[in-house]
Order: C-alpha cells, then sequence, then structure tokens
C-alpha cells in the first residue's frame, strides 16, 4: 500500500500511459441544467523524469473525440469548435511539476486550436508499485479548468430560458496509468 511520502513522490525513468487503463476527457455545464462528458481515445502521454526535472508530456488526436451522437461529434471536429482538419492534436508540455502536501500540481503550456496557454493542473500521484508481469506502474489523476473561448472554441446559441447552450468553463480531466520504459 502506498503511503502519503509515496504518493507525493515524483518518480525517476520514462514513463508512458497504458491507453486501456487511461482517460482524457472534458466536461461542461450544458442547457443550464446538465453536465456533458466526452473524452478523446487517442493520446499519447509521457512522463520522463532522468536529471531530476520532471516533465509530462501529452498529445491528443482531436478526431477521436468521443462522445455519444455522431452528429455532435462532426460539429466538434467543425471549425466551430476543434477545426480538427486545420488543427489534429492538442499538445500540452509540463513547465513544472511539484508535489504541495499530498496534492500534485502541474504547471504548463496546453495548445488547443493554435492557441497555447499557461495552465495549472492539481491531482495526486500514486506508485510506483509492481505489475503482474513485474513491471512498474504509475497513476496520475489530474484537473484543471479553462475558458474554452480563450483557446477559439466560441460556438454557442442562446436557451429560452436565458441561459446559452454551452458554458465558457470546461474541466480537463486526465486520469493516466503509466508503464515505466526499459
Amino acid at each position: 500500500m502506498a503511503t502519503a511520502q509515496a504518493e507525493t513522490t515524483i518518480p525517476t525513468g520514462a514513463w508512458k500511459s497504458d491507453p486501456v487503463h487511461s482517460n482524457v476527457g472534458f466536461s461542461v455545464k450544458h442547457m443550464v441544467v446538465g453536465t456533458f462528458r466526452g473524452s478523446f481515445t487517442d493520446f499519447d502521454v509521457t512522463l520522463a523524469n532522468e536529471d531530476g526535472e520532471p516533465r509530462l508530456y501529452g498529445a491528443v488526436g482531436v478526431a477521436s473525440v468521443d462522445v455519444r451522437d455522431e452528429n455532435l461529434k462532426g460539429h466538434l471536429l467543425s471549425p466551430e469548435f476543434f477545426d480538427a482538419e486545420r488543427t489534429p492534436e492538442i499538445t500540452f508540455t509540463s513547465s513544472a511539476i511539484r508535489a504541495e502536501g499530498e496534492d500534485l500540481v502541474v504547471e504548463g503550456d496546453l495548445t488547443i486550436k493554435d492557441t497555447t496557454k499557461h495552465v495549472e493542473a492539481r491531482g495526486s500521484i500514486v506508485g510506483p508499485a509492481q505489475d503482474v508481469a513485474g513491471g512498474e506502474r504509475l497513476g496520475i489523476d489530474l484537473e484543471t479548468k479553462v475558458d474554452r473561448t480563450e483557446f477559439g472554441l466560441k460556438w454557442n446559441a442562446p436557451t429560452p430560458s436565458g441561459g446559452v447552450a454551452v458554458q465558457n468553463e470546461v474541466t480537463l480531466s486526465v486520469h493516466l496509468e503509466l508503464a515505466k520504459e526499459e
């Protein structure tokens, strides 16, 4: 069992995301009353800590956006949202990773639709722990909130009750199981 000390330590080495046991998603208030959730199925995340300066790198294939309606997926891939044809990737590169108590804090540059903004994500790190095949695994959960309009995702529509179809604040959630590279 991991201790609080182990949960706030960033291990050395190179770690790659396991796409089967990881998730990259988003949620946003929809039609004033609900929370809409989506995710991406094509992503690659690496944590490298070879020299005591840990770095987290991630890339998401925009075309892999996963929602429960093909028409909505088409809308999200259009220029009104992600513009997948012209900007096929969302990327993140950390500039600082640190432990604050039991929290993991990751700062860095998030690029969506050719716009880069500095963000801070907070969450946890657990491990490393040995897996059933004798390898090492690490768990990282992170969350941040961004204003989608700052990244050029500006489409919206008024609702009859006076609100809007999609709120500007979007929660980005990353749940990673990383395997140590040999």
